[in-house]
C-alpha cells in the first residue's frame, strides 16, 4: 500500500487541529488572529536551545 493509499484510507478519520500561541500573556487560538498577526505567526521562528553553541562566557 502507497502512503497515498494509506492516507486516503483514514481521510474519515482525520479532525481538525487547534494551533494555539501565546500572545501578550495569554494562550489563544492562531485561527482567531487578524490577517497581520498571522502573518508574524507564519514567520516566527522556532529553534532548540541545544543546537544553540555557547560563547567564551557560558552564554549561549
Amino acid at each position: 500500500m502507497t502512503d497515498s493509499e494509506i492516507l486516503e484510507s483514514l481521510q474519515e478519520k482525520r479532525t481538525k487541529c487547534t494551533v494555539w500561541s501565546r500572545v501578550m500573556g495569554y494562550h489563544r487560538p492562531v485561527e482567531g488572529f487578524n490577517i497581520g498577526k498571522k502573518g508574524e505567526h507564519k514567520e516566527r521562528v522556532f529553534f532548540e536551545k541545544n543546537k544553540l553553541k555557547r560563547t567564551a562566557n557560558g552564554k549561549f
